[in-house]
């Protein structure tokens, strides 16, 4: 295994998406921690679909933090993540932690390439993101009709705050051995219904705000009618239907394990971004 007990002063750690929602928190956590920060994005000549441009991103980096563009259980994601993965260890990049799907069956393939790629790894399964309502598509709806619309029926789910995905990130990759090969699921400290989130915001703003539940099948007509391409829309409606069908119900006690501290609160997120002014119609 790699030499991942040496002081993080001076490691350089490639982050994969890292103008988006988890890698650009993970970018930042990284760096306060004292590590080098090498962003991998198309604005910085990186494409996950273009192998030519992987090589000049990895050479002499330490470690890297891999967030799949589109989904980790989205069709293509198992070769793309195996191949990079596969790039990474030929480039002496071993160290490498991937960020996954708590209870997405989809994800499974792309988290056994990574497993097959020689790299000492680690999995991040995540609940669903609290930044899923402040950043995305989700926050356009919220903030300009004052209405979510999404097919999550009255599921339950543990929202989880992306800082803490940062958090464990760099926590993996400066703890030596501690965290390769390994498996971490993690969610946020409590369960609630997409509409019960929704009317944490609509409390904490003062607007209106409302929930409405759709089928996967109508949501994904509406998907279509925003111009996504039917097969993408295929796969996101399989994976809502996976995620969404309950077996998500429950607490992951992941960031207590690694951090020693409770996982941040949905109700601390809904109060910074009502700061921020994030949903000001």
């Amino acid at each position: 295994m790699t030499n991942t007990t040496r002081d993080s002063q001076g490691r350089t750690v490639v982050v994969t998406g890292a103008s988006g929602r988890t890698g650009s928190r993970v970018a930042r956590a990284a760096e306060a921690a004292g590590l080098t920060v090498r962003a991998a994005s198309r604005a910085t000549g990186f494409d996950w679909w273009d192998r030519s441009t992987w090589a000049d991103t990895l050479r002499g980096a330490d470690a890297a933090y891999l967030a799949h563009p589109s989904d980790v259980g989205a069709p293509g994601a198992a070769e793309a993540v195996g191949d990079l993965a596969r790039e990474a260890v030929g480039l002496g990049v071993r160290r490498l932690v991937l960020l996954s799907g708590r209870g997405e069956d989809q994800a499974l393939p792309t988290e056994e390439a990574l497993h097959a790629s020689g790299a000492d790894w680690t999995v991040l399964r995540a609940a669903w993101f609290a930044q899923n309502f402040s950043e995305g598509p989700l926050v356009a709806e919220l903030r300009e009709r004052g209405e979510l619309v999404f097919p999550a029926g009255e599921v339950r789910e543990p929202f989880l705050d992306v800082r803490d995905i940062a958090d464990v990130t760099v926590t993996a990759l400066t703890s030596g051995d501690r965290y390769v090969g390994r498996t971490i699921t993690l969610s946020g400290p409590r369960l609630l219904t997409f509409g019960e989130a929704v009317a944490e915001i609509a409390e904490s703003t003062g607007r209106p705000l409302t929930y409405r539940a759709v089928s996967t099948q109508d949501y994904g007509e509406r998907l279509v009618d925003f111009g996504l391409p039917p097969r993408e829309v295929t796969a996101l409606t399989e994976i809502f239907d996976t995620l969404l069908d309950g077996r998500n119900a429950h607490l992951s006690h992941g960031v207590q394990e690694v951090l020693g501290r409770a996982p941040r609160d949905f109700t601390d997120f809904v109060r910074e971004e009502t700061a921020a002014g994030t949903w000001k119609g």
